[in-house]
């Protein structure tokens, strides 16, 4: 069994969105500013835009994802990110936790629906066969998989923007854990931090 490795950018005040995060926005309005990392620099919702990071940003992401063999994320992320277009974008199959699940896609997208977070991760920890399973967003899924002891590493990517609001990572958290900083990358961007759950 591999590692549960949580992973998500926050904002220097601790939002993973913008406010009015949806399929408009996907991270809300000027959330766009916390995946400039992911990007390789500014981008906006109207212009088209692709993964183009580099440097330090594109060290961090390739050695974290280098052992990902499937992954889990929640419907409202899967629904702000119009489904990626319809195709999986990460290593192995992604598992959206949903209560949906009759409206599952077809196998051929990468997409597997979940009635809940024990389910997916049992399902994705399987199709890891041995790998890793990133808990991408939302930031309830990471915050349930926190409480139920589930996640061996979690990494936030701080990017030097303050939102102000919209949805805040540890929102309504309320428990005391103890994290050991593994590595920790910093560009332009972002500041990637590693750390061990103890």
């Amino acid at each position: 069994m591999g590692k549960v490795i949580a992973s998500i950018t926050t904002s220097v005040d601790g939002y993973v969105t913008g406010p009015e995060d949806g399929p408009k926005y996907g991270l809300g309005r000027g959330g766009e500013r916390l995946h400039y990392w992911v990007m390789g620099g500014p981008w906006t919702y109207d212009g088209g835009h692709d993964f183009a990071m580099h440097g330090p940003d594109k060290q961090f992401y390739d050695e974290m994802v280098s052992t990902i063999k499937a992954g889990v994320v929640g419907r409202g992320m899967y629904d702000a990110a119009g489904a990626w277009g319809g195709t999986n974008p990460f290593p192995g199959p992604l598992f959206v936790l949903t209560h949906r699940v009759a409206d599952q896609p077809a196998a051929e997208t990468g997409f597997r629906f979940a009635a809940d977070l024990d389910a997916a991760l049992s399902q994705a920890d399987e199709a890891a066969r041995g790998g890793d399973v990133s808990v991408g967003g939302g930031a309830d899924i990471i915050r349930q998989a926190l409480v139920a002891g589930k996640v061996d590493e979690l990494v936030i990517s701080t990017a030097p923007v303050i939102l102000g609001a919209g949805k805040r990572l540890f929102e309504g958290f309320d428990r005391d854990v103890d994290l050991e900083v593994v590595k920790v990358y910093s560009s332009p961007f972002a500041t990637h931090v590693r750390y061990t759950v103890k």
